[in-house]
């Protein structure tokens, strides 16, 4: 555990340093919300498309999801890849401290940034621009927590499989865009057709998405979201533990 508080103050030094991520990892999210509230014509007045509620409304907890696959996709998986393809993790095999530390120390940095910057986001929506406090907290932190685990899941396997940093930010922005449109960025799930919607109910940040904005409109969510959060934790988790590699 020693060595653990270590690294993540080491880990979290060095996140610091990098402005570029730690600005993406942070600050991004609640900039988004206040950029899409100010600069968009309507984006704060009721729509009948959206069922009488505002656009920002809506797009709030997808900003949430904009926010998980940010970190998890960029950030993180930018980070591990980095560190084995440069022996990181083969020089720490040779200590006393495991590679499984670092990697832990990892994870706990990247959800840290990404709470704190999740965190500013409602915030600066709530007091910008008056939007409501989520309904349902309980099932918006569990759509939230699963989430974050499926995409995190996700990161590993792909820097599990992946020779180089290089074919790993290659691959990951590959996966990142289709996210990114499955969560609604472009295309919210309220307006989204439904054979996209089908489909997206199936990715994981996708799942998220949805399960994120029932549990603000006072849902409880879905539990085929759930299901498809957990289910692919599981599956991509075993897949990433029996194909990672320390070098």
């Amino acid at each position: 555990m020693n060595a653990l508080r270590k690294l993540t103050v080491i880990e979290s030094k060095l996140f610091l340093r990098e402005p570029i991520g730690a600005f993406f990892g942070v600050a991004f999210p609640a900039v988004l919300v206040l950029v899409l509230g100010s600069a968009i014509p309507g984006f704060t007045d009721p729509s009948e498309d959206n069922g009488g509620r505002r656009p920002i409304d809506i797009y709030l907890p997808i900003v949430l999801a904009l926010a998980i696959a940010t970190v998890t996709m960029v950030t993180l998986l930018g980070v591990l890849s980095a560190y084995r393809e440069k022996g990181v993790l083969r020089r720490l095999s040779t200590t006393p401290v495991s590679p499984m530390a670092l990697l832990a120390a990892q994870l706990i940095v990247n959800v840290g940034a990404l709470l704190i910057g999740s965190g500013l986001a409602c915030v600066g929506a709530v007091v910008a621009f008056d939007v409501a406090a989520p309904e349902n907290v309980g099932g918006l932190v569990v759509a939230f927590v699963l989430g974050s685990a499926a995409m995190c899941a996700v990161a590993l396997l792909i820097a599990a499989v992946t020779p180089s940093a290089r074919a790993s930010s290659g691959l990951g922005t590959l996966v990142y865009f289709p996210m990114m449109f499955a969560a609604g960025v472009w295309t919210p799930g309220p307006i989204m057709p439904d054979a996209v919607r089908r489909v997206a109910d199936f990715t994981p940040l996708g799942a998220a998405s949805q399960a994120m904005q029932d549990a603000w409109a006072g849902s409880w969510p879905r539990p085929l979201h759930l299901v498809v959060m957990g289910g692919l934790t599981a599956a991509f988790g075993a897949l990433a533990a029996r194909s990672f590699r320390w070098e």
